[in-house]
């Protein structure tokens, strides 16, 4: 059946960002049962039971689904990825299933989602060029935005596993070590400059060996498929410490990410060049392989759009990462997360951070209500969304990552 006629039975809309070419993965429980976790698969404005729909249709998969989360499931690899996705697409799409998982279908508005998967590590990229580059401008004004490393490999930072936290999970501002402007030493304050990131993640199925390296074209054999993240940043503890390693307190605070796990193979029809590969490149990062993807991001601050970020001019794909995470023989594991870093456009409607919108602080982004925002307050709220290219001209979707910032600890609490 063709994908424009598919799930008739469920009266999905084609334009609808959870149609029959979508179908991301996630861990919920009703709302009337919030301590039974189930997995579910998102289509149109309901949640489809897995955990229940295996056991009755896929026996032989179904011990993937009863912890509730995507563990077991991301493990089991990419040929388990490939049938469970078939199946699901044939009972969505066949009439002839209508009567054996119509009653597992639980409306959307009636669930509460959890963090999908058991984060193991988590990395994130600096893979945006245009990002880099209005960083490096604002930080270095009188020298070249791009370090020298830059154009050569996929630099990142390694960050705190265990603060990643699912989409509405509340951000409490945070307090650390910063050097106020003027003065000779720091103090241990409120952080005032809190910023968000907009990024793209990418969660890791199939481990692989210690001292052995993952190629590039290797990707859709570990990876399991994409989430929205947003890399929570004070940029005045930041600032302070980055120097010479890189984020640390300024970052691990909390990292918010979506509840929905769209499997890579939705993205098949959104696959680009990334400009990385009209580069001359190191033999491993040169492999052939068009992962760039043509997606779109939109950032909301309190309900209002301040940013649409293109990740299809992101310059490192994230094939290209992979295969730099493990190219000295770090080995990744079942539930890593590696994220692409900020994204950002040419135009400064396209930034995917605060920091870049208002040049750090010196040009206040002016809302639609009034109001103004050099960096984040207390009782702000920041969701970011996106679709992607799909078949047939059609966007699928791949939910949102929202978190509102509630004040801090007094610096002296505890």
């Amino acid at each position: 059946m063709a994908l424009a006629r598919a799930a008739d039975w469920l009266n999905v809309p084609r334009d609808h960002p959870f149609g029959p070419a979508s179908l991301p993965y996630g861990s919920f429980s009703d709302v009337r049962h919030p301590a039974m976790r189930r997995v579910g698969v998102a289509i149109g404005d309901h949640v489809l039971d897995l955990s229940a729909a295996a056991d009755r249709l896929l026996p032989g998969r179904a011990a993937d689904f009863r912890s509730g989360c995507l563990d077991e499931f991301l493990a089991a690899g990419d040929g388990a990825w490939a049938q469970v996705r078939a199946e699901i697409t044939t009972w969505l799409t066949e009439g002839r299933y209508r009567q054996a998982i119509e009653d597992l279908l639980v409306p959307a508005e009636n669930v509460c989602m959890h963090l999908p998967f058991t984060v193991a590590d988590y990395v994130d990229f600096y893979a945006s060029e245009q990002h880099a580059t209005n960083v490096g401008r604002l930080f270095r004004p009188d020298a070249e935005p791009l370090t020298p490393n830059w154009r050569h490999l996929p630099i990142a930072y390694h960050g705190r596993a265990g603060t990643v936290v699912v989409s509405g999970t509340p951000i409490q501002r945070p307090c650390g070590q910063i050097r106020p402007a003027g003065a000779t030493a720091p103090a241990y304050q409120t952080c005032a400059r809190l910023d968000f990131e907009a990024e793209l993640g990418f969660v890791v199925g199939t481990p692989s060996v210690l001292g052995e390296r993952v190629r590039a074209g290797q990707i859709a054999q570990h990876v399991f498929g994409v989430c929205l993240v947003n890399d929570w940043s004070a940029r005045d503890i930041q600032g302070w410490e980055y120097v010479p390693l890189g984020p640390f307190l300024g970052k691990s605070f909390g990292t918010t990410i979506s509840p929905w796990i769209l499997p890579l193979a939705a993205l098949e029809h959104a696959r680009v060049r990334p400009p990385s590969l009209d580069t001359d490149l190191v033999s491993y990062l040169a492999e052939p392989g068009d992962w760039g993807l043509d997606i779109e991001l939109t950032v909301t601050l309190n309900g209002h759009v301040v940013s649409r970020p293109p990740y299809s001019a992101m310059h490192w794909s994230p094939a290209q990462m992979l295969a730099h995470l493990t190219v000295n023989g770090a080995s990744l594991r079942t539930g890593d997360l590696f994220a692409s870093g900020t994204v950002s456009g040419p135009r400064p409607d396209q930034y995917g951070s605060l920091m870049e919108i208002t040049r750090a602080g010196q040009e206040p982004l002016k809302l639609p209500d009034g109001s103004t925002r050099s960096w984040l307050e207390d009782g702000d709220e920041v969701v970011i969304s996106a679709t992607a290219t799909g078949p047939d001209g059609m966007r699928i979707g791949l939910g949102d990552a929202r978190g509102q910032i509630v004040p801090a600890l007094p610096p002296n609490a505890g």
